[in-house]
């Protein structure tokens, strides 16, 4: 017997083919994987299962549960439906949480809407739900706002409310893409558990592999609205069968073909570097606790290489990267760059400051989307200059991240995520910088994207001569380009050394607890695949 059952359901926006005859069914209490990449209908197929389409939205085909037809069902009977027999976590949870409420009463709000406890019940239940997903309220109390939440503490709060009633169906899109290794396996582990504990069906969507292996008990594979293959998982993913299915594997394995021209000659320094904070006072007359986000951290890249910086979030990565872009001042230590002291301001020399660019997690974020994308692509003549060249110049970077001169005449919205990301490299190439930090530059990509803009930067780095800063908390991606690699805890480096000796033999228990939490699809599976 199914829980959900979708039968040739079919989808358009606007009369443009979104969905194309997606069938599937979840049993009761079952984990379900959907994977696929951006685009290929994932989040869809879940909008539709709760009937949160966009206007101009068609569907035909069916979608039963518990004997409805949701696609049939009005409007009101749909809202007694959603929270309380279906609950969805969505990916990010910073913009699916209010800001201007407390996290107490956002969870509270689920029980109060659909009258599930009187108000001063609702909140002792916040509390327990809150509790069940490990935010005890003497650590996390429930007057707190969502920006003083972690990333995986937010998602956690989103969890809370989706499974505040307690419903038979629980979605989760994307819920672990942007947390690092260790707060992704808390995740992961906690929607297992509370599957099990609350006996709810679990709909996994996400773009990698690796997270629904050893985690669902069936996997459908979608590619361009439609479910290519599907089945239990570990055959499924044992054979392979489809061509769509072998791509996925393969990218997610890859690793970009690179010849390092490595130098003798360092290119960046640190040394002991120290930056501290102020923290909010605990009482009106009492001292400010100082929080040291980066404690004594001394490195050097040398020049033509790649160095890979990890760690949790808030263990100083970002903190120490602003502080090497001169956004930063430190307490102690210096920052050299080729030789010349990198200082925080306007005391930084523009000529000092063009010869470092940074590629940004979100490059849709980094973009003002009111500017052609030429014009973005040129912003970092204002440091060097505005040549009389300019126009050819971002034409010819565009060409080189694999685009066309044509697309600086578009906005930045007309374009995929790869595609942006490709622009936001061509920006940072085109004052030819000596040294790129690439900060979360590929996490939130696909798998097969993710694999062509590290090629990509294989090959730009083999061309030009640059050197690589590279943070993320992806461990495969720093494993697949970088020549060495530093291990980052509570300000610290705890562990550095050739990339290889560091995953083969980790000495540290922090980079042990890492590369443990790191998902992965078991060798033996890998190995099983058949040659059609």
């Amino acid at each position: 017997m199914s829980l959900l059952s979708v039968h040739d359901l079919t989808l358009t926006i606007h009369g443009t083919p979104i969905l194309s005859s997606v069938s599937f069914d979840i049993a009761p209490g079952e984990t379900f994987g959907l994977v696929g990449e951006s685009g290929s209908g994932k989040s869809m197929t879940a909008l539709a299962v709760m009937g949160l389409l966009p206007h101009g939205a068609a569907t035909t085909g069916t979608a039963e549960f518990l004997g409805q037809d949701l696609l049939q069902l009005p409007e009101r009977a749909l809202t007694r439906l959603r929270g309380n027999e279906i609950g969805m976590i969505f990916q990010e949870p910073m913009t699916a949480l209010n800001p201007m409420k407390r996290i107490g009463d956002q969870v509270a709000e689920t029980l109060l809407i659909h009258r599930a406890a009187a108000r001063h019940d609702a909140r002792d239940m916040a509390r327990e739900k809150l509790a069940r997903v490990g935010l005890p309220e003497d650590r996390f109390p429930l007057s707190l706002y969502p920006h003083e939440l972690s990333g995986g503490q937010r998602q956690r709060v989103a969890i809370a409310m989706a499974i505040a009633l307690r419903p038979k169906l629980l979605i989760a899109d994307e819920p672990t893409t942007a947390l690092d290794v260790t707060t992704q396996a808390q995740i992961l582990d906690l929607l297992n558990h509370l599957t099990r504990e609350e006996e709810m069906a679990l709909l996994l969507i996400t773009h990698d592999l690796a997270v629904v292996a050893g985690r669902t008990t069936h996997t459908a594979v979608m590619q361009h609205g439609r479910i290519v293959e599907q089945g239990e998982t570990e055959p499924l993913f044992r054979a392979r069968r489809h061509d769509y299915t072998r791509r996925l594997f393969a990218a997610s394995d890859h690793r970009p073909a690179r010849n390092p021209q490595t130098r003798p000659e360092p290119l960046l320094t640190v040394e002991n570097a120290t930056r501290d904070y102020l923290l909010p006072r605990p009482s009106p007359f009492a001292p400010h606790p100082v929080l040291r986000a980066v404690d004594g951290v001394s490195l050097t890249i040398r020049k033509g290489e790649s160095l890979g910086l990890v760690g949790e979030s808030g263990c100083g990565k970002s903190t120490l990267t602003r502080a090497i872009l001169g956004l930063d001042p430190l307490q102690s230590g210096a920052i050299r760059l080729d030789g010349a002291e990198v200082t925080a301001g306007h005391t930084m020399p523009r000529s000092l400051r063009a010869r470092m660019q940074v590629v940004f997690q979100d490059p849709y974020g980094s973009f003002n989307p009111r500017h052609r994308v030429g014009r973005l692509v040129a912003e970092p003549f204002h440091l060097t200059g505005t040549p009389r060249d300019a126009e050819d110049r971002v034409a010819g970077a565009l060409e080189e991240v694999g685009l066309q001169a044509s697309d600086r005449l578009k906005y930045i919205h007309e374009f995929s995520g790869g595609q942006r990301q490709r622009i936001a490299i061509a920006r940072a190439l085109i004052i030819r910088p000596d040294l790129i930090v690439l900060d979360e530059a590929v996490s939130a990509l696909d798998v097969r994207v993710r694999a062509q803009i590290l090629d990509l930067l294989a090959t730009l780095q083999q061309s030009h001569g640059l050197s690589y800063l590279f943070i993320s908390h992806d461990l495969s991606v720093v494993r697949a380009i970088t020549d060495r690699v530093m291990v980052m805890q509570s300000g610290k480096i705890v562990e550095e050394g050739a990339t290889e000796m560091v995953f083969a033999s980790p000495r540290h228990p922090y980079t042990e607890k890492l590369i443990a939490a790191t998902p992965r699809i078991p060798a033996e599976w890998k190995e099983a695949a058949h040659a059609d």
